[in-house]
């Protein structure tokens, strides 16, 4: 019986602890580099997320204008938005995105942002010029980050 148990102890095989530390090892370099790959991954939803809330910022504000039939974009704020499009939130929640609306006095321009609270902290913003050139242009805050391309536009 004792020849047997000393049989059987010499032929279980297992790994040595060398064998298991190098595994630890690659399995650790695996997740260093996989998990940086996925936050960037978050920040770039976070953008892309701000970026569809700014565009329907933008739609909303010449729906608000047709809607003044003077083409004016007075009295076209974040709440008269919300009225247009109930995605537009009037105030931040926590950890959300929050918005904003400037129309000058004049009424003929306008400047929209979207900006979250957390994550990436970048902004994304169109702004439309006044009459006659009406040009309209995309800025963001952090350039060549996230969802903002280099030289800060979208």
């Amino acid at each position: 019986m004792l020849k047997r148990l000393r049989e059987r102890a010499r032929s279980e095989k297992g790994f040595t602890l060398i064998e298991l530390l190098v595994v630890m090892l690659i399995l650790g370099i695996l997740a260093a580099i996989a998990i940086p790959a996925f936050l960037n991954q978050k920040g770039k939803a976070n953008d892309s997320a701000m970026k569809v809330q700014a565009r329907s910022m933008q739609t909303a504000m010449e729906t608000c204008a047709t809607d003044n039939n003077t083409g004016s974009y007075t009295g076209c704020t974040l709440v008269r938005l919300n009225q247009i499009e109930p995605t537009i939130p009037t105030t931040a929640p926590a950890g959300g995105t929050a918005a904003s609306v400037t129309v000058p006095a004049a009424g003929t321009s306008y400047t929209i942002r979207s900006q979250t609270a957390s994550g990436t902290n970048n902004w994304f913003q169109i702004a439309k010029a006044a009459p006659p050139a009406a040009t309209v242009t995309r800025t963001c805050a952090t350039a060549n980050t996230g969802g903002c391309q280099p030289g800060g536009t979208w």
